[in-house]
């Protein structure tokens, strides 16, 4: 199960479930499906390639670093770098508020549409999506009324019992005892395509995380690579959704890393608060 797979909401391209399937890889141990198995088919040569691109990257930047004032590099040069704006966080304080745990009140300017976005793919990304109560609070929290009306019987059909029950959930969306579901949208970075006084279009790149960890889980929690753009419109004071689409990627390349224990997973998520983005 991926986000933004099953996820897609039918109106709006967005969080739903449109009844596409997930390919889910069976445990071909009898122990933990986590247990420490790590990605195969990898080469001592990688790593190796892995630490002298490290090492030279290091050496670059000692050579950059140590130029000191020289100021010798053509205007060319310098316009061709990326600017920092464009990574850099702008230190600006993003909401004073929340309502129903969701950040609210975004200031009327890119970098509060930025913020907007992410904080509220952080909401369609989380387990609470899985609930019909709290599922029809979020949307109508940070939809447009008007989108809100037109997603909520379709996100309601995509979340059906049935649904819910090949992810491992009761009707409530609630996982079974000695299990914990994970849903959760991770921002990495947020762009402006399009801005004006009314209206702005964000894309949001992030990583999802969703899968059920428990000793028994054929699903087990996994991670997923989208960009989530939303096309926002400014209504009573803040940023709302007036529509949505995922597309895949961009993913990088899977890690070495120790895929971690179904205890471990299930200790982080509850550990592991989130966070309150801002652009």
């Amino acid at each position: 199960m991926t986000l933004g797979d099953d996820h897609e909401a039918g109106a709006s391209g967005g969080y739903g479930g449109t009844g596409q399937t997930r390919t889910t890889r069976l445990p071909d141990r009898d122990h933990d499906v986590y247990g420490g198995a790590r990605r195969g088919g990898r080469s001592s040569s990688r790593s190796l390639v892995t630490v002298v691109g490290v090492i030279v990257l290091l050496i670059a930047a000692i050579a950059f670093a140590n130029r000191g004032g020289d100021n010798s590099a053509s205007t060319d040069d310098a316009a061709s770098q990326p600017e920092a704006a464009s990574t850099a966080a702008s230190g600006s304080r993003p909401v004073t508020k929340k309502a129903g745990g969701i950040p609210t009140g975004f200031a009327h300017d890119e970098q509060g549409a930025q913020s907007a976005a992410t904080n509220y793919a952080v909401a369609l990304g989380s387990t609470g999506m899985f609930n019909k109560a709290t599922r029809h609070s979020i949307v109508d929290g940070i939809y447009t009324p008007t989108a809100a009306a037109k997603l909520q019987s379709a996100m309601d059909q995509a979340y059906s019992a049935d649904f819910l029950s090949k992810m491992g959930l009761d009707v409530n969306g609630s996982a079974p005892k000695g299990s914990t579901f994970v849903s959760r949208t991770v921002p990495v970075g947020a762009k402006v395509e399009q801005f004006s006084d009314t209206k702005a279009k964000v894309a949001v790149w992030y990583m999802g995380l969703i899968g059920m960890s428990g000793q028994g889980s054929t699903d087990p929690v996994s991670s997923t690579w989208k960009t989530w753009t939303f096309d926002l419109q400014w209504a009573d004071g803040d940023w709302k959704i007036n529509a949505d689409t995922q597309t895949d990627g961009p993913a990088p390349v899977p890690g070495d890393d120790r895929a971690a224990s179904s205890d471990e997973i299930s200790k982080a998520i509850e550990e592991y608060g989130g966070f309150t983005y801002a652009r």
